[in-house]
């Protein structure tokens, strides 16, 4: 793709990078056949090739965004099944990324939207704050009917209940069982520790076993990218810088082998943190945090777990678009539910999404149900007793369209490998769980 930008502005950095980009761009059009917006609403302008003409156009004419633009981009759920599509290896996630803090420096939404996302950088990072909104959004369930769509979108998605608030995602550390292999650090997240705290217990409770030191870094929380998607730059790096001064604090001190992320939104965000920070005084710390950025599967895969004792039950892997485009991590947690003895089944869009992507089924809630309801429908056509996957708000947007439990990949692998039995699949009967094996009480 030709491009016509000015000297002086190549001269910013930002927009050197982004010339780059669309200049890979050869207009082929095989990123429609995998766009989810494109194919949901047919507009060209809702495909990646669509909106990389309107990004090219803002960026060089130098202007604000203007309504026409910003529509298409906000509709846009960065799943990057274009990237994993592209025969050109065009970048299109951090150009999309430029474009949506372009966007946020020149555009002025409509005072819901503002709030709207006020709201939503202001609540979902933080957990404690994410409870409470919870519990209120509860209280103004009988007020739906009045609210706008985007509001009643937030109604709809608050669950009716919560865990309890673990104390295994305070800092401290994990010590192996048994003789250590590697120290680790484990990202806790945010919106997860609020939704599912089984999630990180099992976590620390496999890796434990499997001759790991678990670390939860002081300062460590939300990896940045709830507002990173929003364009929220300025917010995004401040919270990413906390994690990486807690992590290098750690790297300098006794030592990491990794920084472990249980939930691929995330860890699509954290392996960025290098390109993400290439401008900033941090630079060389986050590309020290990035480099030992892995999925959990990455880790548990290379730790080389023993086989599992689990019963056949049959589990329909939803594959998270931020773990098989974002990261490429394509097999690995099938592989290893299958070697924990689960039989493995995939729905006939694998690589599409389910419409959750981050904060997207709450900024768009129309095109994501339209995504949720395919997801759900492809899901269940394999008639799974349990759906596993490895990002929290897969399933939460999965799980609540569907009476199918829906567990992460790697409460299965827990149970499979001496664990307790996931809660979702304790509340269903009818399954003949593993036989778990003994295993010590987690350190608290």
């Amino acid at each position: 793709m030709q491009t016509h930008f000015t000297p002086e502005q190549l001269e910013n950095p930002a927009i050197s990078r982004a010339d780059k980009i669309l200049r890979a761009c050869v207009h082929c059009g095989f990123c429609t056949a995998t766009c989810p917006t494109y194919q949901v609403l047919g507009d060209e302008l809702d495909s990646p090739r669509g909106r990389i003409y309107l990004i090219k156009d803002m960026l060089e004419e130098g202007r604000a965004a203007d309504t026409r633009t910003v529509q298409h981009v906000d509709r846009c759920l960065s799943c990057l099944a274009c990237v994993s599509t592209c025969p050109s290896g065009v970048d299109y996630m951090h150009l999309v990324d430029l474009a949506r803090a372009h966007i946020e420096e020149t555009y002025q939404r409509p005072l819901v939207d503002r709030l709207l996302r006020w709201a939503l950088a202001r609540i979902l990072p933080y957990p404690n704050r994410f409870r409470l909104a919870i519990y209120a959004a509860r209280l103004a369930r009988p007020l739906q009917s009045v609210l706008p769509v985007k509001l009643r979108a937030l109604m709809a998605f608050a669950p009716d209940s919560l865990p309890p608030v673990s104390r295994n995602d305070d800092p401290q550390v994990f010590p192996a069982i048994g003789p250590r292999k590697r120290r680790v650090a484990l990202m806790t997240g945010c919106a997860q520790r609020a939704l599912n705290t089984d999630i990180n217990d099992a976590t620390i409770r496999i890796l434990r076993r499997a001759g790991c030191d678990v670390v939860i870094a002081k300062g460590a929380g939300c990896c940045g990218a709830l507002t990173h998607h929003m364009g929220k730059t300025d917010e995004s790096h401040r919270t990413a810088a906390k994690n990486i001064r807690a992590w290098c604090a750690e790297i300098d001190g006794a030592g990491l082998d990794a920084v472990v992320i249980n939930t691929s939104g995330c860890g699509t965000t954290l392996k960025d943190y290098g390109y993400m920070f290439q401008d900033s005084p941090l630079a060389a710390d986050a590309a020290r945090a990035s480099a030992l950025a892995c999925d959990i599967s990455e880790l548990l895969a290379d730790l080389h777990l023993p086989p599992g004792g689990a019963a056949p039950l049959r589990v329909a892997y939803h594959s998270a678009c931020s773990l098989q485009h974002g990261q490429q991590i394509k097999t690995l947690p099938k592989d290893l539910l299958r070697k924990a003895g689960f039989e493995v089944v995939e729905p006939a869009d694998p690589h599409l999404c389910c419409g959750s992507a981050g904060t997207y089924n709450l900024l768009q809630p129309k095109i994501a149900n339209q995504l949720k309801a395919r997801k759900i429908a492809t899901l269940g056509a394999t008639e799974p007793a349990v759906i596993a996957a490895g990002n929290i708000g897969c399933m939460i947007q999965i799980g609540s369209g569907t009476d199918t439990p829906v567990v992460h990949t790697v409460e299965l692998l827990d149970w499979a490998t001496g664990g307790p039995k996931p809660r979702a699949l304790s509340q269903n009967q009818g399954q003949t769980p593993p036989k778990p094996q003994d295993f010590p009480e987690m350190h608290q």
